[in-house]
């Protein structure tokens, strides 16, 4: 279980950090970080976990299970994000002597919720592949 909260951590910080950096070399600042946290949820909904790419090639799954973690995901970005710049306020972050809230440097604030969320998604696919492994070994 350890091992599948690193591995969600890594997919999801480096999902979140990439489409993070993205939305930050692209200036999308302001009331797009709304849908910049909440494309980053998304994201990481379809890759961590039971990726898409694995359960169009599995006949025996359907598709609804990472499409329903990627709209999980879009919510999940959108009350991070809320709760960080708007209920708590943020803190300045300070890198090449540029001083931002941390809201305001997508790659961060990215890498923390696709990192977050990814690990919310291997915690749920460590929990219900249990009971299928000891299956098998007996």
């Amino acid at each position: 279980m350890v091992l599948a909260l690193l591995i969600g951590l890594i997919k999801g910080a480096a999902v979140g950090a990439g489409v993070g950096y993205g939305a930050y070399a692209a200036n999308m600042t302001g009331g797009l970080h709304w849908l910049t946290y909440g494309v980053i949820g998304a994201v990481v909904g379809l890759v961590a976990g039971k990726a898409i790419w694995s359960a169009m090639l599995d006949k025996k799954s359907t598709i609804w299970e990472p499409v329903t973690k990627a709209i999980g995901g879009y919510v999940f970005g959108i009350i991070v994000y809320a709760v960080v710049a708007k209920a708590w306020g943020g803190f300045d972050v300070t890198l090449a002597e540029e001083s931002r809230k941390v809201y305001d440097w997508q790659y961060i604030m990215g890498g923390f919720v696709g990192g977050l969320y990814g690990m919310l998604i291997e915690l749920d696919n460590a929990v219900d592949d249990a009971p299928q492994q000891k299956k098998l070994k007996a």
